[in-house]
Protein backbone atom coordinates (compact mmCIF):
# COMPACT_ATOMS: atom_id res chain seq x y z
CA UNK A 1 0.00 0.00 0.00
CA UNK A 2 1.36 3.26 -0.81
CA UNK A 3 0.32 5.90 1.71
CA UNK A 4 3.21 8.55 1.55
CA UNK A 5 4.58 8.26 5.25
CA UNK A 6 7.41 9.10 6.44
CA UNK A 7 8.97 7.80 9.27
CA UNK A 8 11.90 10.09 11.01
CA UNK A 9 13.98 7.87 13.49
CA UNK A 10 17.09 6.17 15.20
CA UNK A 11 17.77 2.36 14.43
CA UNK A 12 18.32 1.76 18.07
CA UNK A 13 15.51 4.07 19.26
CA UNK A 14 12.79 2.08 21.65
CA UNK A 15 10.29 4.57 20.68
CA UNK A 16 10.98 4.53 16.82
CA UNK A 17 10.93 0.86 16.98
CA UNK A 18 7.03 0.70 17.86
CA UNK A 19 6.19 2.75 15.34
CA UNK A 20 8.32 0.34 12.85
CA UNK A 21 6.14 -2.49 14.32
CA UNK A 22 3.15 -0.23 14.46
CA UNK A 23 3.29 0.57 10.49
CA UNK A 24 4.30 -3.52 9.77
CA UNK A 25 1.50 -4.47 11.58
CA UNK A 26 -1.00 -2.04 9.22
CA UNK A 27 0.75 -3.12 6.39
CA UNK A 28 1.32 0.93 5.32
CA UNK A 29 4.89 1.36 3.72
CA UNK A 30 6.49 4.35 4.46
CA UNK A 31 9.65 6.07 3.73
CA UNK A 32 12.64 5.64 6.89
CA UNK A 33 14.20 8.90 7.23
CA UNK A 34 17.31 8.53 9.52
CA UNK A 35 18.16 10.70 12.70
CA UNK A 36 21.54 10.21 14.12
CA UNK A 37 21.01 10.59 17.61
CA UNK A 38 25.14 10.35 18.79
CA UNK A 39 26.76 11.70 15.92
CA UNK A 40 27.74 15.54 16.02
CA UNK A 41 26.06 16.21 19.35
CA UNK A 42 22.86 14.59 17.86
CA UNK A 43 20.86 15.48 14.85
CA UNK A 44 17.75 15.36 16.21
CA UNK A 45 18.90 18.94 17.65
CA UNK A 46 19.69 20.45 14.52
CA UNK A 47 17.48 23.38 13.21
CA UNK A 48 15.98 21.38 10.20
CA UNK A 49 14.58 18.59 12.62
CA UNK A 50 13.77 20.80 15.30
CA UNK A 51 11.10 22.48 13.02
CA UNK A 52 9.34 19.48 12.66
CA UNK A 53 9.16 18.48 16.42
CA UNK A 54 10.40 21.20 18.84
CA UNK A 55 10.79 18.37 21.52
CA UNK A 56 14.32 17.06 19.56
CA UNK A 57 13.07 13.69 20.03
CA UNK A 58 12.22 10.67 17.58
CA UNK A 59 10.15 10.00 16.23
CA UNK A 60 8.32 11.59 14.23
CA UNK A 61 5.72 10.70 11.59
CA UNK A 62 5.09 12.69 8.54
CA UNK A 63 1.60 12.20 6.87
CA UNK A 64 1.38 14.69 3.85
CA UNK A 65 1.70 17.84 5.77
CA UNK A 66 0.81 16.23 9.17
CA UNK A 67 3.73 15.76 11.62
CA UNK A 68 2.71 13.75 14.46
CA UNK A 69 5.05 13.33 17.05
CA UNK A 70 5.14 10.26 20.61
CA UNK A 71 4.94 6.83 19.44
CA UNK A 72 1.56 5.80 21.20
CA UNK A 73 0.09 8.83 19.58
CA UNK A 74 1.22 7.82 16.11
CA UNK A 75 -0.09 4.34 16.69
CA UNK A 76 -3.40 4.74 17.75
CA UNK A 77 -3.61 7.74 14.92
CA UNK A 78 -2.65 4.57 12.47
CA UNK A 79 -5.26 2.84 13.76
CA UNK A 80 -7.95 5.60 13.57
CA UNK A 81 -6.98 6.27 10.23
CA UNK A 82 -6.68 3.24 8.77
CA UNK A 83 -9.74 1.18 10.48
CA UNK A 84 -10.08 -0.94 7.36
CA UNK A 85 -6.79 -2.84 7.54
CA UNK A 86 -7.25 -6.03 9.12
CA UNK A 87 -4.69 -5.14 11.97
CA UNK A 88 -5.75 -3.58 15.15
CA UNK A 89 -3.34 -2.03 17.53
CA UNK A 90 -6.50 -1.85 20.11
CA UNK A 91 -9.40 -3.93 21.27
CA UNK A 92 -12.78 -3.36 20.69
CA UNK A 93 -13.94 -3.15 24.00
CA UNK A 94 -13.48 -0.28 26.19
CA UNK A 95 -11.99 -2.84 29.25
CA UNK A 96 -9.50 -4.61 26.00
CA UNK A 97 -8.32 -1.20 25.15
CA UNK A 98 -7.70 0.58 29.27
CA UNK A 99 -6.08 -2.95 30.01
CA UNK A 100 -3.81 -2.72 26.45
CA UNK A 101 -3.08 1.08 26.93
CA UNK A 102 -2.30 0.50 30.60
CA UNK A 103 0.55 -2.05 29.54
CA UNK A 104 1.83 0.16 27.06
CA UNK A 105 2.03 3.13 29.26
CA UNK A 106 3.45 1.11 32.43
CA UNK A 107 6.72 0.62 29.57
CA UNK A 108 6.18 4.36 27.53
CA UNK A 109 5.19 6.21 30.53
CA UNK A 110 7.04 4.79 33.94
CA UNK A 111 10.28 2.07 32.06
CA UNK A 112 11.62 3.80 29.11
CA UNK A 113 11.64 7.47 30.18
CA UNK A 114 14.27 6.51 32.66
CA UNK A 115 16.83 4.89 30.78
CA UNK A 116 16.37 7.03 27.75
CA UNK A 117 19.62 8.22 25.99
CA UNK A 118 19.04 11.32 27.15
CA UNK A 119 18.98 10.74 30.55
CA UNK A 120 21.65 8.08 30.67
CA UNK A 121 23.28 11.48 28.85
CA UNK A 122 22.48 13.54 31.46
CA UNK A 123 23.81 10.81 34.19
CA UNK A 124 27.11 10.61 32.78
CA UNK A 125 27.36 14.31 31.80
CA UNK A 126 26.05 15.63 35.40
CA UNK A 127 27.54 12.94 38.26
CA UNK A 128 30.04 11.15 36.31
CA UNK A 129 28.21 7.85 36.00
CA UNK A 130 30.17 5.50 34.65
CA UNK A 131 28.68 3.29 32.01
CA UNK A 132 29.12 0.03 34.11
CA UNK A 133 26.88 2.38 36.43
CA UNK A 134 24.11 3.89 33.92
CA UNK A 135 23.68 -0.10 33.04
CA UNK A 136 23.02 -1.00 36.35
CA UNK A 137 20.67 1.91 36.80
CA UNK A 138 18.63 0.86 33.26
CA UNK A 139 18.56 -2.84 35.24
CA UNK A 140 16.95 -1.46 37.87
CA UNK A 141 14.04 0.22 36.78
CA UNK A 142 13.73 -2.22 33.64
CA UNK A 143 12.81 -5.20 36.44
CA UNK A 144 11.25 -2.90 38.84
CA UNK A 145 8.60 -2.07 35.85
CA UNK A 146 8.56 -5.70 34.45
CA UNK A 147 7.77 -7.31 38.04
CA UNK A 148 4.57 -5.16 37.70
CA UNK A 149 4.19 -5.74 34.02
CA UNK A 150 4.87 -9.43 34.83
CA UNK A 151 2.21 -9.79 37.85
CA UNK A 152 -0.62 -8.08 35.51
CA UNK A 153 -0.06 -10.38 32.87
CA UNK A 154 0.02 -13.19 35.12
CA UNK A 155 -3.68 -11.93 37.06
CA UNK A 156 -5.31 -11.20 33.59
CA UNK A 157 -7.75 -13.75 31.92
CA UNK A 158 -7.18 -11.53 28.64
CA UNK A 159 -3.44 -12.65 28.57
CA UNK A 160 -3.14 -15.19 25.61
CA UNK A 161 -0.49 -15.69 23.32
CA UNK A 162 0.27 -11.84 23.20
CA UNK A 163 -0.27 -9.31 25.88
CA UNK A 164 -4.05 -9.09 24.96
CA UNK A 165 -5.61 -12.14 23.42
CA UNK A 166 -4.28 -13.78 20.31
CA UNK A 167 -2.78 -11.07 17.89
CA UNK A 168 -0.60 -8.44 18.60
CA UNK A 169 -2.02 -5.21 19.79
CA UNK A 170 -0.39 -1.89 20.96
CA UNK A 171 0.94 -3.57 24.65
CA UNK A 172 3.19 -6.19 22.93
CA UNK A 173 4.54 -3.04 20.47
CA UNK A 174 6.12 -1.14 23.23
CA UNK A 175 6.59 -4.16 25.66
CA UNK A 176 9.38 -5.55 22.71
CA UNK A 177 11.61 -3.26 22.11
CA UNK A 178 11.90 -2.65 26.25
CA UNK A 179 12.96 -6.30 26.34
CA UNK A 180 15.42 -6.09 23.49
CA UNK A 181 16.76 -2.85 26.01
CA UNK A 182 16.65 -5.38 28.63
CA UNK A 183 18.70 -7.93 27.16
CA UNK A 184 21.04 -4.86 26.32
CA UNK A 185 21.74 -4.32 29.46
CA UNK A 186 22.47 -7.71 30.67
CA UNK A 187 19.16 -8.10 32.72
CA UNK A 188 17.96 -11.82 33.44
CA UNK A 189 14.50 -12.26 32.10
CA UNK A 190 14.37 -15.63 34.50
CA UNK A 191 12.03 -14.10 36.38
CA UNK A 192 9.53 -12.77 34.07
CA UNK A 193 8.63 -15.94 31.79
CA UNK A 194 5.26 -14.97 30.26
CA UNK A 195 7.43 -11.84 29.39
CA UNK A 196 9.36 -14.12 27.23
CA UNK A 197 7.04 -16.03 26.23
CA UNK A 198 4.79 -13.10 24.74
CA UNK A 199 8.50 -11.57 23.28
CA UNK A 200 9.31 -15.22 21.76
CA UNK A 201 6.14 -15.20 20.21
CA UNK A 202 6.20 -11.81 18.87
CA UNK A 203 9.13 -12.16 17.21
CA UNK A 204 8.29 -14.88 15.10
CA UNK A 205 6.18 -12.33 13.13
CA UNK A 206 7.36 -10.43 10.06
CA UNK A 207 6.00 -7.66 11.07
CA UNK A 208 8.38 -7.43 14.29
CA UNK A 209 11.70 -9.12 12.45
CA UNK A 210 11.81 -6.31 9.93
CA UNK A 211 11.45 -3.21 12.62
CA UNK A 212 14.14 -5.10 14.53
CA UNK A 213 17.03 -2.16 14.95
CA UNK A 214 19.58 -4.41 13.26
CA UNK A 215 17.80 -4.59 10.16
CA UNK A 216 17.41 -0.73 9.73
CA UNK A 217 19.12 0.79 7.34
CA UNK A 218 20.80 2.97 9.35
CA UNK A 219 22.15 0.27 12.12
CA UNK A 220 25.63 0.34 11.91
CA UNK A 221 26.81 -2.66 9.70
CA UNK A 222 28.54 -4.95 12.27
CA UNK A 223 24.95 -4.97 14.24
CA UNK A 224 23.90 -6.77 10.83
Amino acid sequence: MTTGLVLYGYWRSSAAYRVRIALNLKGLSYETRPVHLVRDGGEQHAEGYRLLNPQELVPCLLDGDRVITQSLAIMEYLDEMHPELETALLPVDARGRAQVRALAMAVSSDIHPLGNLRVLQQLEAQFGASEEQRAAWSRYWIASGFKAIEAILADSAATGRYCHGESPSMADICLVPQVYNALRWKLPMDDYPIIWRIYQACNELEAFQLAAPEAQPDAPKSEK
